[in-house]
């Protein structure tokens, strides 16, 4: 496995990481490279320091919550609540959580009300529950800035040649004349995570392979799942100078972990966080999951709501700091986590996940024998606005059962709009029963599997 050695960026990274991408993010008036280089000063304070700078951004942004947000305007005064009077992060905890169903009941009034150039994005992938809210270009230029400086840890850099796998209507519908040049001049190469049958593997090991990427992108699964076509079709891949294999998006577990790193013959480094949250967290190379404390307050809460201490497990609730625009003030992120008690190796400043819990979302398989990833079926519901939320279990590759609620009775048009959905990706011959429920329900052990194949994936890529 390759070991991260210092950077010296080829003469092409260094013009798109100095030049290109820097203009790009100019035009688009973002502000990711200034903010890149405060959070590369930043991430070596100390962890109390880095307190100290979230108070500050914590009581503007909760200001502005109050001046300009009717959401937050009405519930500040409702709670007798004065920004100007928190005094520690601790008083967040007077402020009540926010889950989808507040998003979802209050979208419109949630945007500040001076608030221009918002974006409107929708997530819910596995969670199973479909979310529309709106980033500001504040929030964008720190997530990318986040991302960025999280890339540089592992001495790859943006313009460095990449392969992303990856299934996102936001990736996959934008490729427009603009969308390819960039891509082209970032030395970005896309790969559609949804269809994964063996021609289309063995497509892909051969643009990975033509491509000779610096760095991997993609779902723990996606990749791994590449990896072990590539490993049965006596394919070597870890001679293309990988130098690091970012995943995000679900679990990572340890024998994809494994299975990634030895076929490509490069570390693995896990990122956590999302459209809705933000970037979270990201591995460094000494193994330890930073948050983005400059830009994001990670508490961790048990069932009651209350925090509990470093090493014990409870639900991960954030508040994006760069968020003033459509605040995300204590936002329940539905998945279990761990703060960690020591500090990192690396000797960056910034606090621990010591372990994450709760995301994965499984393969399917159609009746000619395609593996796509399970988003590939979450996209079809999740921006249907009166799903509310959902499960798919595939029973075999001839019948797949959908349960939904929804706020209103099902009718004959949205069943049959769910179903030649379905049918699209998982075949004409298919039986697609979509049944209406009251609530979903959990498994057995507690958690909650929103997409769920009894047929083994491994069987069609063989």
């Amino acid at each position: 496995m390759n070991t991260v050695e210092r950077y010296r960026p080829a003469p092409y990274t260094a013009l798109v990481t100095k030049l290109l991408f820097p203009l790009h993010e100019r035009v688009k008036q973002h502000s990711s490279v200034a903010v890149r280089k405060q959070l590369e000063a930043s991430q070596y304070w100390p962890e109390e320091r880095l307190r100290d700078l979230q108070l500050v951004r914590l009581r503007r942004l909760l200001t502005r919550a109050q001046d300009k947000v009717p959401y937050f305007r009405d519930l500040f005064q409702q709670l007798g609540f004065e920004p100007a009077g928190v005094q520690s992060l601790d008083d967040l905890a007077r402020l009540p959580l926010m889950d989808k169903a507040v998003i979802r009941a209050n979208v419109d009034r949630l945007k500040a009300q001076d608030a221009v150039g918002l974006a409107r994005f929708n997530t819910g992938g596995s969670s199973g529950e479909p979310l529309i809210f709106y980033i500001g270009k504040e929030r964008v230029s720190h997530d990318v800035a986040a991302k960025w400086r999280a890339t540089r840890w592992w001495n790859v850099d943006i313009g460095d040649p990449e392969i992303v796998v990856w299934g996102s209507p936001i990736e996959l519908g934008a490729q427009d004349r603009v969308r390819a040049l960039r891509d082209r001049l970032l030395r970005t190469h896309l790969l559609p995570a949804f269809e994964m049958s063996a021609p289309k593997l063995d497509s892909f090991v051969a643009r990975i392979r033509a491509h000779r990427p610096r760095m991997l992108f993609g779902y723990p699964s996606a990749l791994s799942h590449i990896a072990r076509h590539a490993q049965a079709k006596g394919q070597r891949m870890d001679d293309l100078g990988i130098r690091v294999a970012f995943v995000t998006s679900e679990r990572l577990y340890d024998e994809q972990r494994a299975q990634i790193a030895e076929t490509f013959g490069c570390p693995v480094a896990n990122g956590y966080g999302g459209r809705d949250a933000g970037f979270i967290a990201h591995q460094c190379p000494h193994g330890g999951m930073h948050i983005t404390a400059e830009d994001i307050i990670v508490e961790i809460i048990d069932g009651a709501g209350r925090p509990v201490p470093r090493g014990q497990s409870g639900e991960i609730v954030v508040t994006h700091l760069a968020t003033g625009d459509f605040p995300f003030i204590r936002y329940r992120t539905g998945d279990i986590g761990v703060l960690g008690k020591e500090p990192c190796g690396c000797g960056r400043g910034l606090p621990l996940l010591q372990e994450i819990q709760g995301r994965s979302t499984d393969f399917l398989v159609a009746q000619d024998g395609t593996v796509m990833h399970g988003l590939a079926l979450v996209y079809i519901l999740r921006d249907l606005p009166q799903v509310k939320a959902f499960k798919i279990t595939q029973e075999s590759l001839a019948l797949t059962h959908v349960q939904v609620v929804l706020d209103a009775p099902l009718d004959a048009a949205l069943r049959a709009h769910i179903e030649k959905g379905f049918r699209a990706r998982l075949g004409a011959g298919v039986a697609v029963q979509v049944e209406q429920v009251d609530a979903i329900a959990p498994e057995k052990s507690g958690k909650f599997r929103y997409v769920v194949s009894k047929v083994a994936a491994g069987r069609a890529a063989a």
